[in-house]
């Protein structure tokens, strides 16, 4: 039980040293190096129709580029 605690907590100090190093660098995640895009896909399912969650918020996206624009 004292090894599983001992790896636990030397897990816990490098997450949090790799968080408190990220938070320093001061930069936003960002996502890998193509994603979707490389592998030729246009969209993350292959339905013909988006669902109705999709499609609104398509609709809030386009309204607030629109609104960017003015």
């Amino acid at each position: 039980m004292q090894t599983f605690l001992l790896v636990f907590a030397l897990f816990v100090v490098v997450v949090l040293a790799m968080a408190v190093g990220y938070i320093m660098q001061k930069k936003s995640i960002s996502g890998s190096c193509g994603g979707i895009g490389a592998l030729g896909m246009e969209k993350a399912c292959d339905c013909d129709e988006p669902c109705d969650k999709r499609k609104d918020r398509m609709r809030k996206e386009a309204q607030w580029k629109e609104n960017e624009i003015r």
